[in-house]
């Protein structure tokens, strides 16, 4: 996606404990997750760079569902995703290595999830697109199917929320390159 915008980038993985972390509410944790995210990459840049940092999280019901630990808490999510609305959140982060300078934001995009029957949910998991996905799908593979409408963000249920990563490059003065 930051490709499409036509930035060039490294890729860095965060290595955090997502699970000890506690924030007041779903979007201050998606936007505490991000921030710590970035954190922890900025360290190791060894040039002026600027850092990107981005986690998304589902929302049903006031549950949050994270990455599943196994397929039947997978197909537990799914089990509760079928049929109804959710939120899908995503904080982000930028953090410019050289100042520290920063900013936090988020994007909120509400997704409605068609019935799945007992055999959709097994084929689904099948693909194996459920294990590293918040809510246990990938809007941009099979999943999407069962996705009729949303109201929101695409790009933000795909994990990156382009327009709010847009307006917040500008904000910290990162112009789209030419």
């Amino acid at each position: 996606m930051l490709t499409q915008m036509g930035y060039s980038f490294t890729v860095d993985p965060a290595h955090i404990d997502e699970d000890a972390v506690e924030a007041k509410g779903p979007a201050a944790l998606a936007e505490k997750l991000a921030l710590m995210k970035a954190r922890s990459v900025v360290g190791r840049q060894t040039a002026p760079s600027l850092v990107i940092g981005a986690d998304t999280i589902v929302v049903s019901r006031r549950r949050i569902l994270g990455k599943p630990a196994d397929v039947n808490e997978a197909a537990a999510m799914l089990r509760r995703l079928s049929g109804s609305w959710h939120r899908v959140i995503t904080g982000v982060a930028l953090i410019e290595t050289v100042s520290g300078r920063h900013i936090v934001s988020h994007e909120t995009t509400a997704v409605r999830f068609a019935p799945m029957t007992e055999g959709d949910i097994m084929d689904y998991l099948k693909t194996g697109d459920s294990m590293d996905k918040a809510g246990a799908y990938g809007i941009q593979g099979r999943a999407g199917m069962y996705i009729p409408r949303i109201r929101g963000c695409y790009f933000n249920v795909m994990g990156l929320p382009l327009h709010r990563l847009h307006a917040m490059l500008g904000e910290m003065g990162y112009p789209l390159p030419s």
